[in-house]
C-alpha cells in the first residue's frame, strides 16, 4: 500500500502535549497523530450516517424500543457499587 504525507502546522505547546501524549501512548509523533486523526474522522462520520428503517420494518423496530429491557442481575450489582476512583 502506498503512503502519502499530510503537513499539520502546531505551535510549540500543542507540538509538546502531541509529543507528550505519543511518548505515554508508547507511539511515534507520526503514528499517534496519524491513529488519532483517522479515529476523529470515523467519528464525524458515524455521527452523521443516517439510518433508514423500511416502512414495513417500522412497527417491528418501535415494538422492539418500547419492549421492557432484560433484567441483568450481575449489571445491577455492579450498578450499585462505588465507581473504582472513589475506592
Amino acid at each position: 500500500m502506498s503512503t502519502s504525507i499530510l503537513s499539520v502546522r502546531v505551535n510549540a505547546n500543542e507540538r509538546d502535549l502531541l509529543e507528550s501524549a505519543a511518548a505515554q501512548a508508547h507511539t511515534s509523533l507520526s503514528d499517534f497523530m496519524r491513529r488519532k486523526a483517522l479515529e476523529a474522522a470515523e467519528g464525524e462520520i458515524m455521527e452523521r450516517r443516517v439510518i433508514t428503517i423500511p416502512a414495513g420494518d417500522w412497527e417491528a423496530f418501535e415494538a422492539w424500543v418500547d419492549a421492557p429491557s432484560e433484567e441483568i442481575p450481575a449489571l445491577n450489582e455492579l450498578a450499585g457499587r462505588p465507581p473504582t476512583w472513589c475506592e
